[in-house]
């Protein structure tokens, strides 16, 4: 699968920074997914459970309280948040 870069940021720092698969997480409108190739996006973030597939398949999972998502043409994605946590972390099988 393809993958583009990927950064997660907060106030206590950069919390990830690395390619990945996939984000999925709750934007103003909706439930969304970014993967490669995805149209340029500015989006507010509201409260969800956040999905971030790395590039070897492994799954982090993070509580979003509320943030801005960031997709850029060049490939990369920038998720910035005022409160997360790591969740839970597990392997895709």
């Amino acid at each position: 699968m393809k993958t583009y870069s990927l950064t997660v940021s907060s106030p206590d720092g950069i919390l990830l920074a690395e390619p990945v698969q996939k984000l999925v997480l709750r934007g103003a409108e909706g439930d969304l997914a970014v993967m490669a190739g995805h149209v340029p996006l500015i989006t507010t973030v509201k409260p969800c459970e956040s999905a971030v597939t790395l590039e070897d398949g492994e799954e982090l999972v993070f509580h979003i309280e509320k943030g801005i998502l960031s997709v850029y043409e060049q490939g990369k994605t920038t998720l910035i948040v005022e409160q997360t946590d790591l969740k839970k972390r597990k392997k895709r099988i």
